[in-house]
């Protein structure tokens, strides 16, 4: 049987006129507030970027998320920096954010008293929301770093996470055709 058959043909036909919504794309952008941390003994939680997502013209939604910033830190010598990014979201209906995806994690050693400057970027993508598992279509997501205790007695530092961007991309994942 060759592609052009009736057989074939039709479910491609069929297939083809479902793509209508297949080429439904949502982007949204949002640039957060530098926010400065201090590396040390004490734990802190800082929300570097949010997003409101409404996906209800989606069927089978398929997110990828990305997050860029620069991170500039000042460091005493021997002094490690470590910031924990996570995206977290909560829709209408959750009491508390759920994590998903990775923790990211930015690290940044000096044996001299310096400041230094990087980019710091990563992606992550939530394709396990379709109609039937999700019922809410409006969430909010949000980017968290956290900088954990580096231990008593040391110097410290600071580090200011600048210029973060995060965006999201939503697409119609096709579950029906090639």
């Amino acid at each position: 049987m060759n592609s052009m058959s009736k057989g074939h043909y039709e479910d491609e036909k069929v297939c083809c006129n479902k793509k209508s919504k297949e080429n439904e794309v949502l982007l949204k952008c949002k640039a957060g507030n530098p926010v400065i941390v201090t590396v040390g003994t004490a734990v802190t939680t800082n929300t570097v970027g949010s997003l409101i997502l409404n996906t209800e013209k989606f069927s089978n939604p398929c997110i990828k998320f990305e997050f860029a910033s620069n991170i500039v830190t000042t460091l005493f010598p021997g002094t490690p920096v470590i910031i924990n990014f996570q995206i977290f979201k909560q829709c209408k209906c959750d009491l508390t954010p759920t994590a998903f995806g990775p923790v990211w994690v930015y690290t940044r050693l000096s044996t001299l008293a310096d400041t230094f400057a990087d980019t710091f970027t990563f992606f992550v993508c939530d394709c396990d929301c379709d109609s039937n598992t999700c019922k809410d279509n409006c969430c909010t997501y949000t980017v968290v770093a956290t900088t954990p205790a580096v231990g008593v007695g040391v110097a410290g530092g600071i580090a200011s996470i600048n210029n973060p961007v995060f965006s999201a991309t939503v697409v119609e994942r096709n579950s029906h055709c090639c």
